[in-house]
């Protein structure tokens, strides 16, 4: 008995060590679903017998003016050409079925829902609300993510620097925000795969002791994530660490953790979100504002009084109409309390506006498909170094501000964005100011904490008040959470207003086919986690290489636009204006430095709702964001063509391009370029450099072995120091 027990009882601690091993390889290790390495759920079209290919046929949105005048009707507003038709029609002694009545008087009842705002949160109301059954409007006084949605880190994210501070500080809710934000991270990425993508993150670790440290921090995130995480976080070596981001100052480098979060096109996202809401039956109108709040005669809020700011580029006086709705939804990011100051003027303000600055670098500063995190910098704060569009975006900042519509990013807070990132770039690599191709200021609308002094030690968590005449007001949150806040604020107002979701019986077909029903989930109950946005039915990886051997544009484009439109792509490409030439046959460049083509400006007008030349170059395509200088160059370009399709006459193009200009401004444009105008532009004077710009390159020398401005010093001078300097004697 004594003998066997020797025997077994090695042999089970051998087999129990070999599946404790074994399992943890397993989890490591085992097979993951990756967003957006699916088919496509729309499978490309195909080519005939005769050649000819069938291309995808989308389903359109309302136009602008159909999208206003529908706004009208809920307060019983109907348009001189529809009271004409009617008028006629009763003369010719026609009838109207009751299908036709009844959707006449469907429409002239008021709105279950206003949003008032066209963020982030706002566009995932109005998708959420309209994939319920419910009647909504949304209104926005600038664009959709005019403000801190289109200004964001790109990052669609957890947070491990909330999670250390939950762990440090027994914060439960710091815990349950990065808890729902994993979940939400990997939502966001299965309903809009082209917008999004997995990015690994490097944390750089100087000392030994940080590994333990990091490692156990990395591996608790990905616990958390659990089945909804990618990749599991891993050490790298200094030599591995190094060969995957070559530009790290390696004299401090002991290794390197790396965990896997998302990124996004925050605009893109934000312009998709409306535009799906758009086609599930939403009136989304961009460019409205708010000029007060509607009231019954028991005190609650029952709508708003609005006016369309285009006429008013356009020279004409807006005229003000009211839209009428069971309920009103505030949801206006860091003007929260504006909104909620034309409900009651002696409300206490809830939200605290907190700076976040990015800067852009040219791509050459990050691998392409590798970020970097610093979690501690000079002052304890986080940056971010991460590759977004070609190029390389850091930042950000975060102190408390003043709300403005469009902030500027100073230059205490650039400055400081570049020394942190020259502590942890190698020595060799000389980090310029001149470097900086766009720098701006986005807004946080943080919830105020009245015990806290330190905006870092916020929490972005939402908050939802209800106001005593019936104004809901949904603050705060992040990016990654827009659809939880979203769905939150659809079912209190559910609640709050007793309105009744329904089943959508017939959807439309936002696939582009009617093989995939879009409508099978929508049970009038929230959805939205399974609801694909516009564009993601048909997309996938190798959808680029369909545009290019149909459309013969340039591998860069097509990618580009699968990455931005998904199979929308189909749509731009077409728009996209013939080259005359042998290869690329269509998409001209609007501007040479990145993969923006003429066809995106058509589509953007045509099918998003584009209604100014900012709306383009900076949420369409994200020129602005990615180089201010490019953008002003393409803007004669831009300005042109939206001419063409909403027909500018002299003076609006010239107050297209004063106002882009003044926002090219808050984009990092140079102080010098700020009163150019279009025919230095298109003469070339744009290009001509200021001293600073000068002394960056070697811009004017002829071929030669040396550069002539770099020999004009004696051997052996150091040409930093000054002549008369005792090195140089």
């Amino acid at each position: 008995m004594a003998s066997g027990s020797r025997f077994f009882r090695p042999l089970l601690y051998t087999t129990a060590l070999a599946a404790a091993g074994g399992g943890a390889l397993y989890i490591s290790y085992r097979p993951r679903h990756i967003p957006g390495s699916d088919p496509a759920l729309v499978p490309p079209p195909k080519y005939g017998e005769e050649g000819h290919l069938d291309p995808p046929r989308f389903p359109l949105v309302k136009n602008r003016e159909e999208q206003i005048a529908d706004l009208k009707r809920s307060s019983g507003i109907r348009s001189a050409l529809e009271k004409t038709k009617g008028v006629l029609d009763s003369l010719a002694g026609k009838t109207e079925d009751s299908t036709e009545t009844k959707a006449k008087k469907d429409d002239d009842e008021p709105y279950d829902l206003l949003v008032i705002g066209g963020g982030a949160t706002g566009s995932g109301i109005a998708l959420d609300a309209a994939t319920r059954g419910l009647k909504v409007a949304m209104v926005e006084r600038d664009d959709f993510a005019s403000g801190t949605s289109s200004k964001s880190t790109k990052l669609v994210h957890g947070g491990v620097r909330y999670l250390e501070k939950a762990v440090w500080e027994l914060d439960y809710n710091q815990y349950k925000l990065v808890k729902e934000a994993l979940r939400e991270r990997k939502y966001f990425l299965d309903t809009a795969p082209h917008l999004s993508m997995w990015l690994p993150i490097m944390i750089p670790i100087q000392k030994w002791w940080q590994a333990p440290y990091f490692w156990a921090g990395t591996k608790f995130y990905d616990f958390l994530a659990g089945s909804e995480g990618i990749e599991s976080s891993y050490f790298l070596t200094k030599s591995r660490a190094m060969d995957a981001f070559p530009m790290l100052r390696k004299d401090n480098l002991f290794g390197a953790l790396v965990y896997y979060d998302g990124a996004h096109n925050d605009s893109r996202m934000n312009v998709s979100l409306a535009m799906t809401a758009a086609l599930y039956g939403s009136t989304v109108v961009n460019h409205i504002e708010v000029t007060g709040l509607e009231k019954d005669k028991d005190g609650k809020v029952c709508g708003a009084r609005v006016k369309d700011l285009v006429e008013e580029r356009d020279g004409k006086k807006a005229a003000e109409f009211s839209i009428r709705a069971k309920g009103v939804i505030n949801a206006t990011g860091p003007f929260t309390d504006s909104i909620r100051k034309m409900d009651d003027q002696q409300v206490n303000e809830i939200v605290a506006p907190s700076s976040g600055v990015h800067v852009i670098l040219p791509g050459y500063y990050s691998p392409t498909k590798m970020g970097l995190i610093d979690p501690s910098t000079s002052d304890g704060r986080v940056i971010f170094f991460l590759p977004w569009q070609g190029n390389t975006i850091a930042g950000t900042t975060d102190a408390p501000t003043n709300i403005s519509q469009n902030p500027i990013a100073g230059e205490e807070e650039i400055n400081w964005i570049l020394s942190e990132i020259r502590g942890y770039l190698a020595p060799d690599i000389n980090v310029r100011r001149g470097d900086v191709l766009a720098a701006w200021s986005g807004i946080r609308p943080l919830v105020k904490d009245p015990k806290s002094k330190n905006t870092e030690s916020l929490v972005r968590n939402h908050l939802i008040t209800v106001s005593d005449s019936g104004l809901l007001t949904i603050a705060g949150g992040k990016w990654t959470t827009y659809r939880q806040m979203a769905e939150e604020s659809v079912d209190e107002a559910i609640k709050l207003y007793n309105i009744q979701p329904r089943p959508i019986i017939k959807a439309p077909h936002i696939s582009g086919s009617e093989k995939m029903d879009d409508s099978a989930p929508l049970d009038g109950t929230c959805q939205t986690h399974q609801v694909r946005l516009i564009g993601a039915h048909g997309f996938s990886k190798t959808l680029f290489i369909n545009l290019i051997q149909h459309f013969g544009v340039e591998s860069i484009v097509a990618k580009h636009l699968c990455e931005s439109y998904g199979d929308r792509a189909w749509t731009v490409a077409a728009l996209s204006s013939p080259t005359e030439q042998r290869y690329p046959v269509r998409g001209i460049k609007i501007s040479q430095l990145y993969p923006f083509v003429d066809g995106e400006v058509r589509y953007a007008v045509r099918h998003e709702y584009a209604q100014t030349a900012v709306d383009v170059l900076a949420r369409r395509t994200r020129l602005a964001f990615l180089n201010a200088q490019a953008a002003l160059e393409a803007l004669p370009k831009v300005i042109d063509l939206m001419a063409d399709e909403l027909k500018w006459d002299k003076k609006r193009r010239e107050r297209e391009w004063k106002d882009t200009i003044q926002f090219l401004a808050s984009m990092g444009l140079p102080k010098s370029k700020l009163n150019i105008t279009r025919r230095d532009v298109e003469t070339g004077k744009a290009g001509v450099f200021d001293e600073h710009e000068r002394k960056l390159y070697s811009r004017h020398d002829a071929p030669a072995d040396m550069m002539e401005s770099d020999s004009k010093f004696i051997s052996g001078e150091k040409p930093v120091l000054g002549k008369e300097s005792p090195v140089n004697k």
